[in-house]
């Protein structure tokens, strides 16, 4: 717990950093911790270290781990690829999913998230660089299905989210993060009227969180990093 400790903190600072060399306010940064490798007793000990946002990206994992887990003091989301057979698991569960990229899966959502009476915070996964072997939509789709989410009573479009292909070289990111920022807040600002809240944009990861945060986004997603 010591290594985890220190770890966060290298991160927070990175995080500070990061927004404090762009001219931004640190405190619009939420960092949440990607537990893939992560045990419950890690994950519960985040809390007192200021880490309440935490995602798992895999179902089987997050319901293994769900009855273990401090869920008073933490918010769990789920941020990988979500099949709509599977929605069904987690729709009273976890407070945001961040991989929407489709209208299939938002009406699937939907329909979970009615028999619970509750309303899923969702972003919508932008595939910014169209690889064939990620999700999330193109992003020439990406203003349609946001204007299809305003039909459904139980999903709620916070904002967005997009994974750059992997980089040899941490400039590159500049690009696609600049780009997936530029097209979401338009479609957000100018598209989107009767949205009220703090646009949400989940750029970066342990290894390019620093350029997320350059580029706009507001919340980063850290796994190995934490927990190495």
């Amino acid at each position: 717990m010591d290594k985890l400790k220190t770890n966060v903190e290298a991160v927070q600072r990175g995080i500070r950093e990061a927004a404090e060399s762009a001219g931004r306010d640190p405190a619009e940064i939420t960092l949440l911790a990607a537990t893939k490798y992560a045990s419950a007793e890690q994950i519960n000990a985040l809390p007192a270290l200021g880490v309440h946002d935490i995602g798992e990206n895999r179902v089987q994992a997050l319901l293994e781990k769900w009855e273990a887990l401090d869920k008073e003091n933490l918010r769990v989301h789920f941020i990988g690829s979500l099949q709509k057979n599977k929605v069904k698991y987690i729709a009273d569960k976890v407070c945001m999913i961040h991989s929407l990229d489709s209208v299939e899966l938002a009406r699937e959502i939907d329909k979970q998230c009615k028999k619970h009476g509750k309303v899923m915070d969702v972003l919508v996964e932008i595939n910014c660089a169209c690889e064939q072997s990620k999700g999330g939509v193109a992003p020439e789709h990406a203003e349609a299905l946001c204007q299809a989410l305003a039909e459904l009573e139980h999903v709620r479009l916070r904002g967005f989210m997009t994974m750059a292909p992997k980089c040899p070289e941490k400039t590159q990111y500049y690009k696609y993060f600049s780009e997936t920022f530029a097209l979401c807040l338009d479609i957000w600002t100018k598209k989107l009227h009767n949205i009220d809240m703090p646009m949400i944009m989940s750029m970066g990861m342990s290894n390019s969180y620093d350029v997320g945060i350059a580029c706009g986004s507001t919340l980063v997603r850290v796994g190995s990093s934490l927990f190495c």
